[in-house]
């Protein structure tokens, strides 16, 4: 690349080895690399805590709505607002999984492409044209992953199980506190069937089984390429 040429050629080895350059040359590089992998490693700690912060809050009020729920004479009709209040949680961990994913795929590009071909240039060559995508990232700043992708992701790896066991939850509630009605007379509410009840309750399991099925590599949160998001 000439002196004052600002096109990109993705197959110039100077601009596919950076990883290389910045332990052969003493050039700031490095130094700058350095400090902006640290800043991308310290955003993606911080979404990291934010979604850890709404599981933790989903796992505190299911498990104190179930707990309140067998502590007497309560009605079925608490679990099930602990179910809507977890889907609540779960609405609210997609979003923030989106932005956390932004950071996610920022780092792992620097640490494929930059570091890992700093450590050992012999196990290959950087990816081609990443630097190129990694720039457009930064100036025109974009999700890598759909609403629906995060949303059957966290699904998927944590909300599933602790819906399902509100379902189980309630299930029991319901055998247990009323035994001279069959099941699934004894789900009904004041003024509902509850044949109905149920009904909605089978439908809305459906509904997360059909969500929780990835429909991509990303989205199953698989290692490699799937990181990257639109950055491949």
């Amino acid at each position: 690349m000439s002196d004052g040429d600002t096109d990109f050629d993705p197959e110039e080895p100077a601009e596919k080895e950076i990883g290389r350059e910045m332990v052969d040359q003493s050039t700031g590089l490095g130094s700058v690399t350095a400090h902006l992998y640290r800043g991308e490693v310290e955003r993606t700690v911080g979404w990291r805590d934010r979604l850890d912060t709404t599981t933790n809050w989903a796992v505190t009020v299911m498990s104190a709505i179930v707990a309140y729920a067998f502590s007497g004479d309560v009605s079925h009709a608490v679990i099930l607002a602990g179910i809507i209040m977890g889907t609540v949680f779960l609405f609210i961990e997609a979003r923030r999984f989106r932005a956390y994913d932004v950071w996610r795929s920022r780092v792992r590009v620097l640490q494929e492409n930059i570091f890992a071909n700093a450590l050992d240039p012999s196990e290959g060559v950087e990816r081609d044209a990443w630097r190129a995508e990694l720039s457009e990232d930064y100036r025109n700043p974009t999700t890598n992953i759909s609403y629906r992708g995060a949303f059957s992701h966290r699904l998927r790896r944590v909300y599933l199980p602790l819906i399902s066991g509100m379902l189980v939850g309630w299930l029991f509630h319901l055998w247990a506190f009323t035994p001279d009605e069959a099941f699934p007379a004894s789900a009904s509410l004041p003024g509902i069937n509850g044949y109905l009840v149920t009904a909605v309750v089978a439908i809305y399991y459906v509904a997360l089984l059909v969500l929780a099925i990835p429909l991509s590599r990303k989205e199953r949160g698989e290692a490699g390429a799937a990181d990257h998001g639109n950055l491949e």
